[in-house]
């Protein structure tokens, strides 16, 4: 018997295949026995969650006739949803119109470009988002072209996009999962994951993290530099943002967040996201306080070499006013004090047996 007869290949036949079973890793843990884990969606294609999300709009779509063979997609998006949905353009047939503005990554807009999505680009100079003016200029190209605008604020087929997200973790775990942490933005990652835990058996407590300048807990909305989650003043939360499937709603300055994504990558050799920066920021501050034995979850959205020329340049971070050296060392402080408890379990363990 040759050596090809007794293997069997893996290979995948499209790009579409690799969506999903990205990998666990564990950050840090407790003396106490509780761990902060990293679902690492960086790793799927396009570096990002929303490729998981954008398969299933399409797809839901050609099932209900609303797109046809050889039609058109446009979406407003800050990138990721975007790069998600021309891959699927191209894998199945469509023309991809993104409406997007000067506060996303460059290099988010760069990738769709380079996957062949025509860019319409609205606002003005990328001191904020303009999600307002993103939302009316697709409504106008839907209306005017008979373009099919899958609309993920407020399609239920994103939020449906990651019941495979849900049962990968706790495929990958022994147990269930205490908290799960992640950004919230159109509510899919988050309310579709919480969801379909809970329809799975899962006690699952989660906690929303939002940019600080954020109106979707409530307050008056102001600036931010974090890209892919928050909504500003003015704007209409969708239903996809279901308060009931988040315990607890926090905000997290630009600071914070980016300081723990360049402390993350310092400490492991990953890059990530200024929105999974802030969600790890809040799992950190909360890993010391949480039952002994817990296992608490991040939901890490994108990939950070999408971001080298903001959130990882000291020189963008200096103009504005976001670089902090002692924050920086407050959370290198925190990780070392949890391996120190870690040492001292391991020594009390040794000596009484317990």
């Amino acid at each position: 018997m040759s050596l090809t007869s007794m293997k069997s290949e893996r290979v995948a036949a499209n790009a579409a295949e690799l969506i999903g079973r990205t990998p666990l890793l564990e950050l840090t843990r407790t003396g106490a026995g509780s761990r902060l884990l990293l679902k690492l969606e960086q790793f799927n294609p396009t570096g990002s969650t929303k490729v998981r999300m954008a398969s299933e709009m399409i797809l839901a779509a050609e099932r209900s006739g609303a797109l046809k063979p050889g039609g058109t997609i446009v979406e407003p998006t800050s990138g990721n949803t975007g790069t998600g949905l021309a891959l699927v353009a191209i894998e199945r047939g469509y023309r991809f119109i993104a409406v997007v503005d000067h506060h996303a990554s460059k290099d988010k807009l760069r990738a769709m470009q380079a996957m062949g999505a025509h860019l319409v680009v609205v606002g003005g100079n990328g001191e904020g988002p303009s999600t307002v003016e993103r939302r009316r200029v697709a409504g106008e190209i839907a209306r005017d072209t008979g373009a099919f605008w899958p609309d993920q604020h407020h399609n239920p087929n994103n939020n449906a996009g990651y019941a495979t997200l849900a049962a990968e973790l706790l495929e990958d775990l022994a147990g269930d999962i205490d908290y799960l942490v992640g950004a919230v933005g159109t509510g899919g990652t988050l309310c579709g994951t919480v969801r379909a835990l809970r329809e799975r058996g899962s006690a699952v407590t989660s906690i929303g993290v939002e940019p600080k300048g954020s109106i979707i807990f409530g307050g008056p909305g102001g600036k931010y530099w974090q890209t892919g989650a928050g909504a500003p003043a003015g704007f209409t939360v969708g239903p996809n943002v279901v308060h009931a499937l988040i315990d607890e709603g926090v905000t997290v300055c630009d600071m914070d967040a980016f300081t723990t994504a360049r402390v993350v990558a310092r400490r492991t050799g990953l890059l990530v996201g200024g929105t999974a920066g802030a969600a790890i920021f809040i799992a950190l501050k909360r890993l010391a306080v949480v039952e002994p034995g817990s296992t608490m979850v991040v939901l890490v959205c994108d990939a950070g070499e999408k971001y080298l020329d903001t959130l990882y340049d000291d020189d963008w971070l200096r103009e504005r006013g976001l670089l902090n050296e002692p924050a920086h060392q407050r959370l290198h402080r925190l990780l070392a004090a949890f391996e120190e408890s870690r040492r001292l379990a391991a020594i009390d363990h040794a000596r009484t047996g317990t």
